[in-house]
Protein backbone atom coordinates (compact mmCIF):
# COMPACT_ATOMS: atom_id res chain seq x y z
CA UNK A 1 0.00 0.00 0.00
CA UNK A 2 1.52 3.71 -0.91
CA UNK A 3 -0.14 6.52 0.78
CA UNK A 4 -0.04 10.44 -0.32
CA UNK A 5 0.31 12.28 2.86
CA UNK A 6 0.30 16.18 1.89
CA UNK A 7 1.05 18.89 4.76
CA UNK A 8 -1.25 21.99 3.47
CA UNK A 9 1.16 24.38 5.17
CA UNK A 10 3.93 25.64 3.68
CA UNK A 11 6.19 24.35 7.11
CA UNK A 12 8.86 22.13 6.83
CA UNK A 13 9.27 21.69 10.63
CA UNK A 14 5.70 20.66 10.57
CA UNK A 15 6.37 18.40 7.28
CA UNK A 16 9.27 16.55 9.65
CA UNK A 17 6.95 16.22 12.64
CA UNK A 18 4.07 14.77 10.78
CA UNK A 19 6.45 12.33 8.56
CA UNK A 20 7.92 11.08 11.66
CA UNK A 21 4.42 10.38 13.50
CA UNK A 22 2.83 8.69 10.36
CA UNK A 23 5.86 6.15 9.86
CA UNK A 24 5.73 5.60 13.43
CA UNK A 25 1.71 5.11 12.96
CA UNK A 26 1.88 2.96 9.49
CA UNK A 27 1.99 -0.43 9.18
CA UNK A 28 4.97 -2.81 8.24
CA UNK A 29 3.62 -2.66 4.48
CA UNK A 30 2.97 0.61 4.06
CA UNK A 31 4.83 2.84 1.81
CA UNK A 32 4.47 7.12 2.46
CA UNK A 33 5.13 9.91 0.38
CA UNK A 34 5.34 13.00 2.40
CA UNK A 35 4.95 16.04 0.59
CA UNK A 36 4.33 19.92 1.25
CA UNK A 37 2.62 22.49 0.29
CA UNK A 38 3.95 24.66 -2.42
CA UNK A 39 2.15 27.40 -1.73
CA UNK A 40 -0.01 29.28 1.35
CA UNK A 41 0.75 29.83 4.59
CA UNK A 42 2.97 28.79 7.74
CA UNK A 43 0.30 27.31 9.27
CA UNK A 44 -3.53 27.76 8.49
CA UNK A 45 -5.69 29.62 11.65
CA UNK A 46 -8.67 30.94 9.67
CA UNK A 47 -11.22 30.20 6.83
CA UNK A 48 -9.32 32.19 4.12
CA UNK A 49 -6.49 30.55 5.03
CA UNK A 50 -7.56 27.20 4.20
CA UNK A 51 -8.80 28.06 1.34
CA UNK A 52 -5.65 29.13 -0.34
CA UNK A 53 -4.42 25.46 1.80
CA UNK A 54 -6.96 23.64 -0.42
CA UNK A 55 -5.71 24.92 -3.76
CA UNK A 56 -2.31 23.60 -3.15
CA UNK A 57 -3.39 20.86 -1.88
CA UNK A 58 -5.14 20.26 -5.22
CA UNK A 59 -2.32 20.72 -7.16
CA UNK A 60 -0.02 17.76 -5.29
CA UNK A 61 -3.03 15.69 -5.69
CA UNK A 62 -3.62 16.01 -9.25
CA UNK A 63 0.47 15.80 -9.59
CA UNK A 64 -0.10 12.05 -7.91
CA UNK A 65 -3.06 11.23 -9.47
CA UNK A 66 -1.95 12.29 -13.15
CA UNK A 67 1.94 10.80 -13.23
CA UNK A 68 2.84 9.35 -9.61
CA UNK A 69 4.55 12.52 -8.82
CA UNK A 70 7.24 11.95 -11.81
CA UNK A 71 6.47 15.12 -14.25
CA UNK A 72 7.97 18.03 -15.02
CA UNK A 73 6.36 19.99 -11.93
CA UNK A 74 7.48 17.68 -9.60
CA UNK A 75 11.02 17.65 -7.55
CA UNK A 76 12.45 15.15 -10.32
CA UNK A 77 11.86 12.53 -7.68
CA UNK A 78 10.22 9.36 -9.27
CA UNK A 79 7.89 7.87 -6.63
CA UNK A 80 7.05 4.92 -8.79
CA UNK A 81 3.37 5.24 -10.36
CA UNK A 82 -0.24 6.25 -8.82
CA UNK A 83 -0.94 6.14 -5.16
CA UNK A 84 -3.60 4.03 -3.02
CA UNK A 85 -4.61 6.43 -0.78
CA UNK A 86 -4.54 10.60 0.02
CA UNK A 87 -4.18 12.05 3.75
CA UNK A 88 -4.80 15.57 4.04
CA UNK A 89 -2.25 16.28 6.95
CA UNK A 90 -3.87 19.64 8.90
CA UNK A 91 -6.67 20.25 11.15
CA UNK A 92 -9.77 21.09 9.54
CA UNK A 93 -9.06 19.41 6.39
CA UNK A 94 -8.54 22.21 3.80
CA UNK A 95 -9.78 21.26 0.09
CA UNK A 96 -12.14 18.60 1.96
CA UNK A 97 -14.55 16.76 0.93
CA UNK A 98 -14.15 18.58 -2.62
CA UNK A 99 -10.24 16.95 -3.31
CA UNK A 100 -12.57 13.21 -2.86
CA UNK A 101 -13.89 14.39 -6.72
CA UNK A 102 -10.95 14.42 -8.35
CA UNK A 103 -9.23 10.83 -7.70
CA UNK A 104 -10.30 7.33 -7.56
CA UNK A 105 -8.42 6.60 -4.18
CA UNK A 106 -9.91 7.55 -1.09
CA UNK A 107 -9.10 10.75 0.20
CA UNK A 108 -9.06 11.55 4.03
CA UNK A 109 -8.48 14.65 6.09
CA UNK A 110 -7.22 14.19 9.56
CA UNK A 111 -10.09 16.13 11.42
CA UNK A 112 -12.74 13.59 9.82
CA UNK A 113 -10.53 10.46 10.71
CA UNK A 114 -9.48 11.93 14.44
CA UNK A 115 -12.98 12.64 15.09
CA UNK A 116 -14.11 9.09 13.98
CA UNK A 117 -11.66 7.90 15.78
CA UNK A 118 -12.96 9.52 18.92
CA UNK A 119 -16.39 9.02 17.74
CA UNK A 120 -15.69 4.95 18.38
CA UNK A 121 -13.87 5.04 22.01
CA UNK A 122 -16.78 7.52 23.56
CA UNK A 123 -19.57 9.77 23.43
CA UNK A 124 -18.63 13.25 23.89
CA UNK A 125 -14.98 14.25 22.45
CA UNK A 126 -13.10 17.55 23.25
CA UNK A 127 -10.69 19.48 20.81
CA UNK A 128 -7.17 21.00 21.83
CA UNK A 129 -6.21 23.43 19.60
CA UNK A 130 -2.93 25.69 19.29
CA UNK A 131 -4.36 29.07 18.93
CA UNK A 132 -7.71 30.95 19.78
CA UNK A 133 -7.86 32.13 16.50
CA UNK A 134 -8.50 28.86 14.67
CA UNK A 135 -11.36 27.70 16.97
CA UNK A 136 -14.36 29.32 14.48
CA UNK A 137 -12.23 26.79 11.61
CA UNK A 138 -12.26 23.83 13.82
CA UNK A 139 -15.38 23.88 14.93
CA UNK A 140 -17.19 24.86 11.25
CA UNK A 141 -15.33 21.47 10.50
CA UNK A 142 -17.18 20.05 13.39
CA UNK A 143 -20.42 20.65 12.60
CA UNK A 144 -19.70 20.19 8.64
CA UNK A 145 -18.77 16.33 9.47
CA UNK A 146 -22.31 15.52 11.73
CA UNK A 147 -20.07 15.60 14.94
CA UNK A 148 -21.28 19.09 16.51
CA UNK A 149 -23.95 17.41 18.89
CA UNK A 150 -20.83 15.32 20.32
CA UNK A 151 -18.40 18.18 20.85
CA UNK A 152 -17.91 18.91 24.75
CA UNK A 153 -15.11 21.78 23.97
CA UNK A 154 -12.40 23.43 22.01
CA UNK A 155 -9.77 24.47 24.42
CA UNK A 156 -6.69 26.29 22.47
CA UNK A 157 -3.57 28.21 23.47
CA UNK A 158 -3.91 31.79 24.25
CA UNK A 159 -0.69 33.15 24.08
CA UNK A 160 1.34 33.91 21.05
CA UNK A 161 3.74 31.24 19.13
CA UNK A 162 7.58 31.61 19.30
CA UNK A 163 7.73 28.80 15.87
CA UNK A 164 5.03 26.75 14.51
CA UNK A 165 7.58 24.42 14.54
CA UNK A 166 8.48 24.28 18.60
CA UNK A 167 4.92 24.57 19.79
CA UNK A 168 4.83 21.23 21.45
CA UNK A 169 7.90 21.86 23.46
CA UNK A 170 7.13 25.41 23.89
CA UNK A 171 3.42 24.53 25.55
CA UNK A 172 3.71 21.25 26.47
CA UNK A 173 2.45 21.63 30.04
CA UNK A 174 0.06 24.41 28.67
CA UNK A 175 -1.61 21.88 26.39
CA UNK A 176 -1.54 19.08 29.19
CA UNK A 177 -3.10 21.25 31.19
CA UNK A 178 -6.09 22.22 28.76
CA UNK A 179 -6.77 18.63 27.99
CA UNK A 180 -7.35 18.22 32.20
CA UNK A 181 -9.53 20.97 31.66
CA UNK A 182 -11.38 19.32 29.10
CA UNK A 183 -12.18 16.01 30.81
CA UNK A 184 -12.80 17.66 34.42
CA UNK A 185 -14.90 20.65 33.35
CA UNK A 186 -15.97 20.19 29.93
CA UNK A 187 -17.28 16.43 30.56
CA UNK A 188 -14.98 14.98 27.48
CA UNK A 189 -14.73 11.14 26.65
CA UNK A 190 -11.85 11.55 24.74
CA UNK A 191 -9.19 14.44 24.20
CA UNK A 192 -8.20 15.23 20.07
CA UNK A 193 -4.93 16.83 19.81
CA UNK A 194 -5.51 18.77 16.92
CA UNK A 195 -3.03 19.89 14.13
CA UNK A 196 0.16 18.90 12.77
CA UNK A 197 1.91 20.65 14.33
CA UNK A 198 0.71 18.84 17.88
CA UNK A 199 1.69 15.20 15.68
CA UNK A 200 3.36 12.78 18.50
CA UNK A 201 2.55 14.48 21.21
CA UNK A 202 -0.31 12.64 22.12
CA UNK A 203 2.64 9.83 22.27
CA UNK A 204 4.57 11.55 25.18
CA UNK A 205 1.65 12.59 26.82
CA UNK A 206 0.04 8.54 27.42
CA UNK A 207 -0.69 8.10 30.32
CA UNK A 208 -1.47 11.62 31.94
CA UNK A 209 -4.89 12.43 30.47
CA UNK A 210 -7.36 9.80 32.32
CA UNK A 211 -9.14 9.73 28.69
CA UNK A 212 -8.17 8.35 25.42
CA UNK A 213 -6.25 10.71 23.38
CA UNK A 214 -6.31 10.86 19.59
CA UNK A 215 -3.41 12.18 17.36
CA UNK A 216 -4.30 13.45 13.82
CA UNK A 217 -2.20 12.14 12.17
CA UNK A 218 -1.52 8.77 13.84
CA UNK A 219 -5.70 8.14 12.75
CA UNK A 220 -5.36 9.65 9.24
CA UNK A 221 -2.96 7.24 8.59
CA UNK A 222 -4.30 4.24 10.48
CA UNK A 223 -7.82 5.56 9.09
CA UNK A 224 -6.83 5.56 5.86
CA UNK A 225 -4.81 2.07 5.34
CA UNK A 226 -8.26 0.85 6.74
CA UNK A 227 -10.15 2.00 4.34
CA UNK A 228 -8.06 1.28 1.17
CA UNK A 229 -7.88 -2.10 2.53
CA UNK A 230 -12.25 -2.46 2.43
CA UNK A 231 -11.79 -2.32 -1.17
CA UNK A 232 -14.99 -0.42 -1.39
CA UNK A 233 -15.03 0.91 -4.77
CA UNK A 234 -14.97 4.44 -6.12
CA UNK A 235 -17.31 7.42 -6.60
CA UNK A 236 -18.77 6.74 -10.12
CA UNK A 237 -22.13 8.55 -9.04
CA UNK A 238 -23.83 10.85 -6.09
CA UNK A 239 -22.29 13.92 -4.70
CA UNK A 240 -19.12 12.85 -4.55
CA UNK A 241 -18.71 11.45 -8.52
CA UNK A 242 -16.01 13.86 -10.86
CA UNK A 243 -17.09 17.60 -11.89
CA UNK A 244 -18.85 17.71 -14.81
CA UNK A 245 -17.39 18.30 -18.75
CA UNK A 246 -16.84 21.95 -19.04
CA UNK A 247 -14.82 24.70 -20.25
CA UNK A 248 -11.92 26.06 -18.26
CA UNK A 249 -8.56 27.56 -18.57
CA UNK A 250 -6.05 28.74 -16.78
CA UNK A 251 -5.35 26.03 -14.65
CA UNK A 252 -1.58 24.35 -14.10
CA UNK A 253 -0.97 20.94 -16.73
CA UNK A 254 -1.24 18.23 -14.08
CA UNK A 255 -4.49 19.32 -12.43
CA UNK A 256 -5.99 19.76 -15.78
CA UNK A 257 -4.79 16.82 -16.61
CA UNK A 258 -6.62 15.25 -13.64
CA UNK A 259 -9.44 16.57 -14.14
CA UNK A 260 -10.04 15.42 -17.80
CA UNK A 261 -9.12 12.07 -16.73
CA UNK A 262 -11.45 12.19 -14.02
CA UNK A 263 -14.30 13.18 -16.29
CA UNK A 264 -13.12 10.63 -19.16
CA UNK A 265 -14.27 8.26 -16.37
CA UNK A 266 -17.57 9.66 -15.52
CA UNK A 267 -17.89 9.54 -19.22
CA UNK A 268 -16.88 6.47 -19.49
CA UNK A 269 -19.47 5.06 -16.80
CA UNK A 270 -22.44 6.21 -17.60
CA UNK A 271 -22.01 5.21 -21.28
CA UNK A 272 -21.10 1.34 -19.90
CA UNK A 273 -24.52 1.87 -17.49
CA UNK A 274 -27.09 2.92 -19.95
CA UNK A 275 -26.19 0.94 -22.96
Amino acid sequence: MKLLVINPNISDDVTALIEAEALRSAGPNTELIVRTAGHGVEYIETRFEALIAAGAVAELLAEYAHDGGSGPEHDGADDGGPVDGVIVAAFGDPGMPALKELVDVPVIGITEAALCAAALQGHRFSIIAISDRIQAWYLDCVERFGFGGRLASIRSINQSLNSIGSVQADFKETLLALSRQAVEEDGADVVILAGAPLAGLARELEGQIPVPVVDGISAGIRMTEAVVALRSGTHRGGSFASPPVKARRGLSKNLDAALAAAQSTRLSTSFSTTV
